[in-house]
């Protein structure tokens, strides 16, 4: 690990991103070029305290997931992800293991829905990442450990998702379907070893999962239409589009309303309440 180098390149790529690039107001006050400090340590959910360690060249060793959401907050390309990766004295993201790292052209469409809830999810079902309109819906991720980020966690082990079954048959349905998704994941990244944890802890956590797996059954995974409970706006009923990043066997989701209904009124709601009325203590209900 090249503590120096490593501290002299993420300042180097800090200063670079404009604060409009990553969706943030640019103000009167900034007296740095690119991003604060506090910025880029919120954009990758880590404490600002660790960013400045690994600034000043006296940081700990970073995982893999601290480096791939550095990465996405400094919007690398792959070569300076590497780069990255290298630096921190970790291999970069292999063939046949799931990444983390995002696209800075992805994130910038994940910009372009301003006014609908968007996220970002690997083949292990990790959120990846985000707009605040999807903060706003389902809660402030980066309150959220990463390794907590994970929608067959919360939806088997944490059960604090503010999705509303229609029924039990639904919620059974879209159980099936998750636990599906990650059986053909593990087919097609046999040596991924988080991805072979997730689902030990999924089974031995959770009889509804292990049943599920056991039954071995592989089912089409296709748009939804999925009702939230939000804390502040009560239900709202949204339309759920899959958008498939083939390259990096990522998936797009976006919600969205029917222009003039009650639920495209409550979208309307909640870009201007945002998370402003949130607790922080509320752990987000990823979908």
């Amino acid at each position: 690990m090249d503590r120096t180098e490593l501290g002299t390149m993420l300042r180097t790529w800090r200063e670079r991103v404009r604060p409009g690039d990553v969706g943030l107001p640019a103000g009167t006050r900034r007296r740095t070029p690119g991003l604060r400090r506090e910025e880029v340590a919120q954009l990758a959910g880590m404490s600002v305290d660790y960013l400045s360690r690994l600034e000043q060249g006296r940081g700990p060793h970073p995982s893999d997931a601290v480096l791939s959401a550095l990465a996405r907050a400094l919007r690398l390309e792959d070569p300076e992800r590497d780069h990255l990766f290298h630096l921190a004295g970790v291999a970069p993201p292999a063939p046949g293991r799931i990444s983390r790292t995002v696209r800075p052209s992805v994130l910038r469409l994940i910009d372009r829905f301003a006014d609908l809830p968007a996220m970002l999810i690997n083949a292990r079902t990790d959120v990846l990442a985000w707009n605040p309109m999807a903060a706003a819906l389902f809660g402030d991720f980066s309150a959220v450990p990463t390794e907590r980020r994970n929608v067959a966690r919360d939806r088997f082990l944490h059960g604090t998702a503010r999705h509303v079954p229609s029924s039990e048959e639904d919620r059974l349905r879209l159980g099936r379907a998750m636990v599906a998704d990650l059986r053909s994941a593990t087919a097609r990244y046999p040596d991924d070893a988080e991805l072979g944890r997730l689902v030990d802890d999924l089974c031995a956590g959770s009889a509804e999962f292990a049943g599920f797996w056991e039954e071995r059954e592989l089912v089409d995974h296709h748009d939804d239409r999925k009702t939230f409970a939000h804390p502040e706006l009560g239900q709202i009923t949204l339309d759920c589009d899959a958008l498939h990043v083939f390259a990096d066997d990522q998936i797009l989701l976006v919600y969205s309303a029917t222009p003039g209904s009650p639920d495209a009124e409550s979208l309307a709601f909640l870009r201007v309440l945002g998370t402003q009325d949130l607790s922080v203590q509320r752990s987000p209900g990823i979908p």
